[in-house]
């Protein structure tokens, strides 16, 4: 369903790790440290400012596929991880783009099942990669049939 789009990836898109936004993104998570949100405490730190947690890149916009037009019911977010090269910086501009890694279909009690596999990058304004995201989306049977549309920001 979704293998001719294997390799596919959307254009890149500048993020800004902004400080407010990753001190509202610690509280929503309930980690608070002051490394994500202490100005003095960052500025002491070995980063000398201040950091954004590890999940943050969720919050990142990574582009448009071209064609990847997922619907919303019956879309579940299936798994997520994150590989980093170094922390991301308060005040610093990301460039994303999303990648279709590989689709694949298993038979199960409830029908077809999809797995969709996207692989998120954030490099820096030199094209050095800061972090990568691998997602696995699951699309259920109803999503299959379905005629909505998927966020292409992954936020399912």
């Amino acid at each position: 369903m979704y293998k001719h789009l294997i390799g596919k990836q959307s254009e890149k898109v500048e993020n800004q790790v902004e400080r407010g936004a990753v001190a509202a993104f610690a509280r929503s998570i309930g980690d608070a440290h002051p490394l994500y949100v202490d100005k003095e405490y960052g500025k002491q730190s070995k980063y000398k400012n201040n950091i954004a947690p590890p999940t943050f890149p969720r919050t990142f916009s990574y582009g448009t596929i071209s064609g990847l037009n997922l619907p919303v019911a019956g879309l579940i977010h299936g798994e997520q991880t994150f590989e980093y090269k170094r922390p991301l910086l308060i005040g610093e501009k990301i460039y994303c783009h999303s990648k279709v890694e590989n689709y694949r279909e298993k038979q199960a009690a409830s029908g077809h099942i999809g797995f969709l596999t996207l692989i998120n990058v954030g490099e820096d304004k030199q094209g050095n990669n800061l972090f990568t995201s691998k997602v696995v989306l699951v699309l259920t049977e109803q999503a299959r049939e379905g005629d909505g549309h998927y966020d292409s920001n992954h936020r399912a």
